[in-house]
């Protein structure tokens, strides 16, 4: 028989809190066009995207996720102190090591949690929530800070026709802390690795840091261009719709709960189209809101579900305790549903 001490967390998880931040700058879509061949009409049909937001130089990763989680901490009602762990899910951090959420402790006084980053596309967000809803249950901390974070502006290559007008920036960050009922469900995760390449770098660091110009690709004046991302699209939206409808039924089946039970649904803002095919395949009732922070923020991956939660919340279009189903889907290709109640 084991001589191991039993974890004492609590029951259960909940969000406690929320926040946000996008940067200063809004990027329309004229700003687009004047690198690739398109229209605006064009760009609101095929994404429903009007504006995005770029950050500035001081607007960095770190800067950013330090915004959203004073917004995040100061919702919670908690002290920084209190956090036992920080996740921070992107994939436009630029050191290898150390991670940034060490940054971002430090700076938001947190004293000394654990800290790390994960890399799971525009599912990092529910990866995290996942990690956080464990350390809660299991005991290893009382609160966690989530959050999804990038500066895809720096890894969007604007004479790529096909992904110039989706990404954006912005920070999105989430307190998970201990509750005496069920408030986070079960997550719905995985991958489907065999379509890893639908959606990728378009070049290695490795690779690029060669500066072999005769096998990198260059833009119209020649110049090497810096690594970016690219994607099918078809492909993608395809995978999306089809395949994430039934992961997102899963999630609301896992839960114990139907369409009708649900009061919100905010899938990662990727696509309009995508959202609106998934609402008429989940046959959600006209009563559920549905976010679309996608048509003035663009695509922010990691950060697109915590954004989305935090202006619904913020208008009004969604309230405290509300039962919204969440799913994230994007490069890997990996996914993550689950329903949780509104802070």
């Amino acid at each position: 028989m084991s001589k191991i001490k039993p974890s004492k967390g609590a029951p259960y998880a909940r969000i406690m809190g929320v926040g946000g931040y996008r940067p200063t700058r809004v990027v329309p879509n004229e700003v687009i066009l004047e690198t690739i061949d398109s229209s605006d009409e064009w760009i609101r049909s095929r994404s429903g995207i009007a504006t995005r937001h770029w950050a500035s130089d001081e607007e960095t990763v770190a800067a950013m996720s330090v915004e959203a989680s004073g917004k995040a901490i100061a919702d919670a009602g908690i002290t920084p102190e209190q956090i036992g762990a920080v996740v921070v899910s992107t994939v436009s951090h630029f050191k290898q090591t150390p991670a940034i959420a060490t940054e971002i402790a430090d700076k938001i006084g947190a004293g000394k949690p654990a800290a790390f980053d994960i890399s799971a596309g525009c599912a990092g967000f529910g990866y995290g929530l996942t990690l956080a809803k464990g350390m809660i249950v299991e005991g290893s901390a009382e609160y966690v800070l989530v959050i999804g974070v990038e500066r895809l502006s720096d890894l969007t290559d604007l004479e790529d026709r096909a992904t110039a007008f989706l990404f954006g920036d912005g920070a999105g960050a989430v307190i998970v802390g201990p509750s005496q009922e069920p408030q986070i469900g079960p997550t719905i995760w995985g991958s489907e690795g065999d379509k890893s390449e639908t959606i990728k770098q378009t070049v290695a660091w490795d690779e690029f840091h060669t500066g072999d110009a005769s096998k990198l690709p260059l833009d119209s004046e020649g110049n090497i261009k810096f690594p970016a991302i690219t994607q099918e699209g078809q492909a993608v939206f395809r995978w999306a719709v089809f395949e994430m409808a039934k992961v997102a039924k899963e999630a609301l089946d896992a839960a114990g709960l139907s369409p009708d039970d649900l009061d919100v649904f905010i899938p990662h803002q990727a696509n309009e189209r995508i959202i609106d095919s998934m609402v008429k395949t989940l046959k959600l009732p006209e009563h559920v809101t549905v976010a679309r922070d996608v048509r003035t923020t663009g695509n922010t991956s990691a950060a697109s579900i915590p954004l989305a939660m935090e202006r619904l919340l913020a208008t009004g279009e969604a309230k405290s305790g509300d039962t919204a189903l969440v799913i994230g889907f994007g490069a890997g290709l990996v996914y993550a549903a689950t329903v949780v109640t509104l802070p």
